[in-house]
């Protein structure tokens, strides 16, 4: 990311995108005060200075036939770089992945999943994970239910 000063018109500007990142230019620059044509080029400023790094829609995963999430707990035999780089390559890159955490503690990655029932989790565990020859162990845990907030704080 570029170096960059956000001002209070900055951090009002991306509190308004994060609740809704299709909001019309025309209503984002009346919301925060801005003329539209220097509300879109705020907007562009943070875009091409990283702050903002896309817009994505959330997707009922029901609706593709995900019927099951979990999360595996990932210790890895050994810490080389090359050990904790591959693993995560690895799992970043399987379909049912969600989402890749290089944690501390216990485990070394948290990993979410997505995947059609339990067959098919076992199916990942014991395919992609279990396999690898950096994994020394593995736990998995379901989701029952759960809540994301997309929303970073906007600290100022």
């Amino acid at each position: 990311m570029n170096e960059l000063d956000l001002d209070r018109i900055d951090f009002e500007i991306i509190g308004e995108l994060q609740n809704n990142a299709r909001i019309a230019n025309k209503v984002l620059a009346a919301r925060v005060g801005l003329a539209p044509s220097t509300c879109l080029e705020r907007v562009r400023r943070l875009r091409d200075a990283g702050v903002l790094k896309g817009a994505h829609e959330l997707v009922d995963r029901r609706a593709l036939g995900i019927d099951l999430e979990a999360m595996i707990f990932v210790r890895l035999a050994q810490h080389a770089r090359e050990a904790v780089d591959s693993f995560q390559e690895h799992a970043k890159n399987l379909d049912e992945v969600v989402a890749v955490y290089h944690v501390s503690g216990e485990h070394d990655f948290l990993v979410h999943v997505a995947v059609r029932d339990a067959d098919h989790l076992r199916d990942v565990a014991m395919d992609s994970f279990t396999t690898r020859s950096e994994v020394a162990n593995i736990e998995t845990h379901l989701i029952f239910a759960g809540t994301r907030n997309w929303r970073l704080p906007v600290y100022r």
